[in-house]
């Protein structure tokens, strides 16, 4: 009968799973061994058989009695007749004749004739009398030589079988043997450490220049050298353990950059079973092939940088040994590279899912390294995707990581989400970009404005258009604001769930970073029991300064986005940051200053309606105070928000005037901004401030005494008016511990010698006179007294 299995396509290759095709290979390779080895096994027994016949001929018991019959049969014909011996003799041999022990005894023996018979020895005895012996050693095999034969029979000769091998248990042939033991004569030359070192550069060598050959092979005509990727790829196998590490590495990034160049720009989608039965072109069914091959070789490239960085986290090593446990962090290491390379160049390819699955959890990893490396990847993808489908699926997979680690993560992880393009500025801005939505005639308006023809051309060309609208795969509008909508969803869900079960977690400063960022596009349900949490977590006390400003900073981001329609008045939030203001100083705090400077921007500039003029002067005699001991790039900005308020304001330069302007005495210890009579002291500080060695400092202090007026004398330069105090903190940073602007070097001016001379004589008569003044004193003070009188000094 014909054998009808075919041969599975390549396509179903593509389908079967690898555990599947595994175990098949491995069903195969077993039943293979076992028809050797049971092959192997009959050889053997047939070959002992053979020289068990050879060594142990048998000899019939009859044959041998016919051999003694026949010589007994010579020697009586060389007897003397029986006529010739005496009557005696002959009756002795008749009865001789009839004892077998005649006949069948060794006459070479010494033994006598008749010697009595012992009773037959027990085979329970005869194994009793053996001597005892511990099997401690396994049996050896034995080989069986030509035996020898003495007067005591066939002496059987065996050698021992020599032990190859220890996992090899079958015995192998005898050319075989000679062959093997030939072979371990030779042995290797020895190499010296130079030459080691020539060989192993000289092999690296080699292998540089075939991957570059490859690389370059498929580069230049992708379609038709596709099965050189297969080549490539399989020398991440590299067997010689002095270059595996560097080749492996080499062949990791250079299939990265391969498929780089030769992914398209659209997905690979698998073909149906209608397309396949089809009937296509050449170029179709060859450019049908590339893809398919191309999507599988960038599948097993995956899967082999998955499986290396799975074996580095697992601590495991392969049979071969070829690489050591310690070189494997370096490898998984250009893996992470490589998959990061990959997320970011191409999130529209096949898989991009998976390597997010593979990046995030990474993200979380206990090396620094491959954290930092991850979490950049994830905030290049975030800050280059205009549409947010890759977003998207990176914010769903790092919820659930939160969430299934019982929000036992690295802040990093949540810190990635201050990087979505989810702004009102830049949806705006990448609207513009988008081509605006085609609008087609309806039924009716053809009907009424058209003849038949050219509703019948009309409806060609709306066809058409919306086949090249699919083609530029343009992106509509609503579908950004969709996909924007549910990201921000799921990032609110996940800050939601902390604040509401791990209010103690170290995730709690990232989430309120987050909150601060996104609170203005939070749904205007969530806003009461939002504003109640937060002051809650500030009460609590349990919160750092940080924090706690972030606290405040989210707060008013809520109410100054949609928030504007409630009425409500974050009076708690004003006292909390009043009374904390004189936190800030100098030292560490000094980079909180530019969250405080947030804070007040977003609390009085775009909330001047809702500020009382008592609340204001409060705050600006605070932070004027405050100046006077934080460094110079705070003081700088705290006086840019205090210029604001003095033009936001109005009757702010009540504060440059010494009289009082009500009731009351100015209160700084109390906590209280409307009840602590600012109206009544004054901003003597600024003046301290104009003798500031810093020139900017001075500048705004100077502005500040006359009014801060937009023009006229007193008015600031350009440069310095129309920055933000947040851009001014950060335009005079003093982080890398200079001065900065740096202080201008003072050149001695040069001086004639005609000034030097007179320098110099000045400076002998001033010695000259104060002699003479302390003599004076010394012995006629009266004198002294009375010249002081008269020249009225006195």
């Amino acid at each position: 009968r014909r054998n009808t299995k075919r041969v599975p396509s390549f396509r179903k290759l593509l389908r079967t799973s690898k555990i599947k095709l595994d175990n098949k290979l491995k069903n195969k390779q077993y039943k293979q061994q076992s028809a050797a080895r049971k092959y192997r096994k009959e050889q053997k027994k047939l070959r002992e058989a053979v020289r068990d016949a050879i060594s142990k001929k048998p000899f019939p018991l009859e044959e041998s009695k016919k051999k003694v019959a026949w010589k007994w049969e010579e020697e009586e014909e060389d007897a003397l007749p029986l006529d010739m011996m005496d009557e005696d003799d002959l009756q002795l041999m008749e009865d001789l004749a009839q004892k077998a022990s005649f006949l069948t005894r060794d006459l070479s023996s010494d033994e006598p004739v008749h010697v009595k018979k012992r009773k037959q020895e027990s085979v329970i005895d005869k194994y009793e009398k053996v001597p005892r012996r511990m099997q401690t050693e396994p049996e050896k095999e034995l080989i069986h030589l030509l035996p020898i034969k003495d007067k005591g029979g066939i002496i059987p000769q065996t050698v021992e079988k020599p032990v190859l091998n220890a996992a090899e248990d079958e015995e192998e042939d005898t050319e075989e043997m000679e062959e093997a033991e030939d072979f371990h004569e030779e042995h290797l030359p020895v190499l010296s450490a130079e030459e080691m070192a020539a060989q192993r550069r000289q092999k690296l060598q080699e292998r540089k220049m075939h991957i570059a050959a490859l690389a370059a092979a498929i580069l230049s005509e992708p379609d038709n050298n596709i099965k050189k990727l297969k080549e490539l790829r399989a020398m991440l196998m590299e067997q010689d353990p002095n270059v595996a590490v560097i080749v492996r590495k080499l062949v990791m990034v250079s299939l990265m950059e391969v498929f780089k160049d030769i992914v398209p720009s659209y997905k690979i989608r698998p073909l149906t079973e209608a397309e396949k039965a089809t009937k296509v072109k050449k170029e179709t069914q060859k450019l049908r092939e590339f893809e398919e091959g191309l999507v599988s070789q960038y599948k097993f490239y995956l899967e082999n940088l998955e499986q290396t960085i799975k074996d580095w986290k697992q601590r495991k090593l392969k049979k071969s040994n070829v690489i050591s446990l310690k070189a494997y962090k370096g490898l998984a290491e250009i893996a992470v590279k490589c998959l990061c390379e990959l997320l970011v160049a191409l999130p529209h390819f096949n898989f991009h899912n998976n390597i997010i699955v593979l990046i995030v959890p990474l993200m979380n990893d206990t090396s620094k390294m491959i954290s930092e490396l991850c979490c950049e990847a994830v905030k290049k993808l975030f800050k280059q995707d205009k549409l947010g489908s890759a977003s998207l699926g990176v914010v769903k997979v790092i919820s659930g990581l939160v969430k299934g680690r019982n929000y036992d993560v690295r802040p990093e992880v949540l810190k990635v989400f201050l990087h979505l393009r989810i702004k009102e500025v830049e949806l705006q801005k990448d609207s513009e970009d988008i081509a605006p939505k085609k609008k087609f005639m309806t039924y009716k308006e053809k009907r009424k404005n058209l003849s038949r023809m050219q509703r019948k051309w009309k409806k060609a060309e709306e066809k058409l258009e919306r086949e090249l609208l699919e083609a530029e795969a343009s992106e509509s509008k609503e579908k950004k604001l969709k996909l924007h909508t549910e990201t921000l969803n799921i990032v609110f869900v996940t800050y939601f769930r902390i604040l509401k079960k791990a209010q103690k977690s170290p995730l709690l400063p990232a989430v309120l970073e987050g909150l601060a960022k996104f609170a203005h596009l939070i749904n205007v349900e969530f806003f009461d029991d939002l504003l109640i949490v937060l002051h809650s977590l500030i009460a609590s006390g349990g919160l750092s300064y940080r924090e706690s400003l972030h606290c405040v900073l989210s707060a008013f981001h809520i109410l100054s986005g949609q928030g504007d329609v409630l009425n409500i008045d974050p009076m708690k939030f004003y006292t909390h940051l009043y009374k904390t203001l004189f936190s800030l100083h100098a030292g560490g705090t000094n980079d909180d200053v530019e969250i405080v400077l947030q804070c007040l921007d977003v609390m009085f500039a775009k909330r001047r309606k809702q500020v009382s003029q008592q609340r204001a002067l409060a705050f600006l005699k605070r932070l004027s105070t405050l100046a006077l001991h934080v460094l110079p790039n705070s003081s700088a900005g705290i006086l840019a928000t205090n210029r604001v308020f003095m033009q936001t304001f109005p009757k702010m330069d009540l504060l440059l005037d010494n009289e009082s302007q009500g009731s009351g005495v100015y209160l700084p210890e109390l906590d209280e901004p409307e009840h602590c009579n600012a109206q009544n002291t004054a901003l003597w500080e600024l003046h301290l401030l104009q003798r500031h060695y810093h020139p900017t400092v001075q500048k705004f202090a100077a502005h500040l005494i006359v009014g801060a007026p937009t023009e006229g004398s007193g008015a600031l330069s350009l440069d310095l008016s129309q920055r933000p105090a947040r851009e001014l903190f950060e335009a005079y940073s003093m982080r890398e511990m200079t001065f900065n602007p740096p202080v201008a070097s003072v050149t001695p001016r040069r001086k004639d010698t005609f000034s030097q001379v007179d320098s110099f004589i000045d400076e002998e008569l001033n010695k000259q006179l104060q002699q003479h003044l302390r003599e004076t004193v010394l012995h006629k003070p009266l004198d002294f007294a009375k010249h002081l009188k008269e020249s009225s000094l006195l």
